[in-house]
């Protein structure tokens, strides 16, 4: 289910990562949901971002430390 969410004053990508998905890692799928949003470094109040729902990730794509 797609959501958005609306920058604070001072919001960065890492930030809002870390609020959204609860990990700053994941600060790259933001940006690619948020393409034509990209010349922000350091959001204004008041911006309005897509935030999809990751995709699930099946044990198959995983890296091999993380297997069972």
């Amino acid at each position: 289910m797609a959501s958005t969410y609306r920058t604070i004053q001072g919001d960065t990508w890492d930030i809002i990562a870390k609020k959204v998905y609860g990990e700053e890692r994941h600060l790259d799928y933001l940006m690619e949901h948020n393409f034509p949003l990209l010349d922000y470094f350091i959001f204004p109040a008041g911006i309005e971002l897509q935030t999809p729902d990751l995709p699930n990730r099946q044990p198959d794509d995983l890296p091999e430390w993380r297997k069972g």
